[in-house]
């Protein structure tokens, strides 16, 4: 028996009949009025049988009552609806449709997960029809009856292979359906994830870059407010600037959030704003020298977007944690792939240059995202070295 299987709700058509106090009561009456009206029909071609009187007709009566409860409790259903079956028969009653309860609610037990119970069910009913037809008829009604043909068995047993058979099949798709949507969950929610990822990264490189330029520059106009109000009249512009950068950068990741299918307002930042970044690092104080070499080559927006990206937290950590006022970018164009090398001639200030942060290791999840590696650490000579390495796909050149 497959654990927990027995608290699912159903699902199916069946679910409609579930409308009224969550019990299937519609579909039982139906089943109920088939099973009377069908076994009067069959009474007629069976008169060496007992008539259908008012106590057959209590016991199919209650033969159909338990399944109300076939979804909460197949398990007592399949025994209880089997053993009044039994009683049926042995009353001598005609053959007909009671063995329809039957198989409902060996079908309600195999879906809900009690397979074994429903085997037992059907197993029971048919051990105890072959005695009553072969070896007890001669002490229970009707009198005079005689042994049935083996031949009958046949049939019957096949009835409860079918029923077996469907309610197997009917399982089977519902594990399956319930697996498929376990799966579809668990894959939306991996795309929630890594789209939460993404975005806290793009604000954590954009305001990490920007906070820093402005700390620096508010730094400098406070000890320069009243010696040299020009040159604090130019950090709190390049506080300006780069605080509405930032808003920009902060606006474009969070059109992200809108509406699904809406395109981008703006394109994601790329190498080619390369000469803004060093711009900006030069109005936090810091000198970067920018060296190229190989061929360049047009970036898939992805990879561009994480070089950029790399290159910004790499030059940022330079100006939050480095006691170096200079930093070396060097991009080397290769085949297949693209690397990005920044120097700082340290040494560190404050916190440690090489630690876990959120900065190092948004730059290691870009990389890993892309295929590619990056390596951050101390130089021998006393600096901070971040190397990356970014393998390049084929892409659809603009």
């Amino acid at each position: 028996m497959d654990a927990g299987m027995h608290e699912e709700r159903p699902r199916g058509p069946w679910v409609r009949w579930e409308r009224g106090g969550g019990l299937p009561w519609r579909s039982t009456v139906l089943i109920a009025v088939l099973v009377m009206a069908g076994t009067g029909f069959a009474a007629r071609n069976q008169p060496d049988r007992e008539a259908l009187d008012a106590v057959g007709r209590l016991l199919l009566l209650l033969g159909a009552v338990p399944l109300l409860f076939r979804h909460r409790r197949p398990v007592p259903v399949v025994f209880a609806v089997t053993a009044v079956t039994l009683g049926y028969l042995v009353a001598g009653y005609p053959y007909g449709p009671v063995f329809v309860m039957v198989a409902v609610a060996c079908f309600a037990a195999v879906v809900h997960g009690h397979r074994t119970a429903a085997w037992w069910a059907i197993g029971l009913l048919w051990a105890g029809h072959l005695l009553l037809s072969h070896w007890l008829y001669r002490w229970l009604p009707p009198a005079g009856d005689g042994p049935a043909p083996w031949g009958q068995e046949l049939p019957a047993a096949a009835f409860a292979v079918a029923v077996l058979a469907a309610s197997e099949a009917v399982r089977v798709r519902r594990e399956q359906g319930a697996q498929q949507r376990a799966e579809r969950a668990a894959a939306e929610r991996r795309r929630a994830d890594e789209e939460r990822l993404r975005i806290a990264r793009e604000l954590h490189d954009v305001l990490a870059h920007s906070i820093s330029v402005i700390n620096v520059q508010a730094g400098v106009g406070l000890a320069l407010l009243d010696s040299d109000p020009e040159q604090a009249r130019m950090a709190l512009t390049t506080i300006k600037a780069a605080s509405k950068e930032a808003l920009g950068e902060v606006r474009q990741v969070l059109d992200t959030l809108r509406t699904p299918g809406d395109a981008p307002r703006a394109p994601a930042p790329g190498l080619d704003r390369l000469p803004d970044l060093v711009e900006q690092a030069a109005a936090a104080g810091l000198t970067v020298t920018v060296a190229t070499s190989g061929p360049p080559a047009a970036l898939p927006p992805g990879a561009d977007l994480a070089a950029f990206r790399i290159v910004q937290e790499a030059l940022t950590n330079v100006v939050r944690h480095s006691g170096s006022r200079t930093a070396r970018v060097r991009i080397g164009h290769g085949s297949g792939r693209l690397e990005l090398t920044v120097d700082d001639d340290g040494p560190a200030t404050g916190t440690e240059a090489g630690g876990s942060g959120n900065g190092l290791a948004g730059m290691r999840e870009r990389a890993a995202a892309l295929g590619g590696i990056i390596e951050a650490g101390a130089r021998p000579d006393g600096g901070f070295r971040v190397h990356a390495v970014l393998p390049l796909r084929p892409q659809e050149t603009p």
